[in-house]
């Protein structure tokens, strides 16, 4: 299933569907009027219709139609009245449209479905099943290139006492204002899930030592801004960079979470860093 999700580049879609265009109209204009081809006609359109936008899905459809008409008035079929190869091409045009739609619709629609699956809903950042999802694709890409890779465990700390002191909606304020703040200084490669809680993980692909360390200390500094004047927590923070891939995502995740209470027991608000296979 995921890979009819998997994004295609527009140009490739656009120029697949025309080239798959002009093959089934070739192909229709040579069988002859005895058989019917307007059925492949849809293959292109179902195809651009599904992994480019609604508009170029219905651009695709007008053309469909007008080289079924092409082949059509190249001898291929024959009426006694000119008028019924325009109706019948005007019928195919309305076919091939609500096709075109309707798979566009349904493509959105398990989109949306998809995403609401893989985010949180309170902070709009991936969830613990979608973070499990990419870090074991991460993974298997760094065994397999012997990249290295690092993982960040967070916890808000003294989030019980803002729930408390000042309610469940200021602690939701602040878990959206955590993710935000993450999302803001974080790289495009990398990602940020929450956990549950008030928990957070950070997957940073292909980051050693210092690229994690850089990271890790920009959104620290960006989060403490945030914090200073409204918010009184600080944050014990778990990082491994594993320049040998570790066995698992839940090896990973644990190597990471320990260190995290490791912080914790010492007495919150802290980072430390562990290198495993160094």
């Amino acid at each position: 299933m995921r890979f009819f999700f998997n994004p295609l580049s527009k140009a490739f879609v656009i120029t697949l569907g025309i080239i798959l265009l002009v093959v089934v109209g070739i192909i229709d204009y040579l069988t002859g009027p005895n058989f019917s081809l307007s059925v492949l006609y849809l293959i292109p359109v179902l195809f651009v219709a599904w992994y480019a936008e609604r508009f170029i899905g219905i651009v695709i459809s007008i053309v469909a139609a007008l080289v079924w008409l092409a082949a059509g008035l190249s001898a291929k079929k024959y009426y006694e009245h000119p008028v019924e190869l325009y109706w019948n091409d005007m019928m195919e045009l309305l076919f091939f449209l609500i096709v075109s739609i309707l798979i566009s619709a349904l493509r959105s629609s398990l989109q949306r479905e998809k995403e609401m699956a893989n985010t949180d809903y309170l902070t709009k950042v991936p969830n613990r099943r979608f973070f499990y999802e990419i870090a074991e694709m991460e993974l298997n890409r760094s065994i397999r290139y012997q990249h290295p890779l690092s993982v960040i465990y967070l916890d808000i700390d003294n989030f019980k006492k803002v729930n408390d002191s000042m309610g469940h909606s200021a602690g939701n304020t602040l878990l959206r204002l955590v993710a935000g703040t993450f999302i803001d200084n974080i790289r495009s490669t990398d990602m940020v899930a929450r956990l549950g809680g008030d928990e957070f993980a950070l997957l940073l692909p292909e980051s050693g030592p210092e690229s994690a360390k850089n990271v890790i200390h920009k959104a620290l500094q960006s989060l403490k801004e945030v914090m200073k004047d409204d918010w009184p927590v600080t944050f014990s923070i778990g990082m491994v960079t594993f320049i040998k891939p570790p066995a698992s995502v839940d090896a990973m995740l644990k190597c990471a979470d320990n260190l995290m209470y490791a912080v914790k027991a010492a007495g919150k608000g802290a980072i430390r860093h562990e290198i495993v296979g160094d």
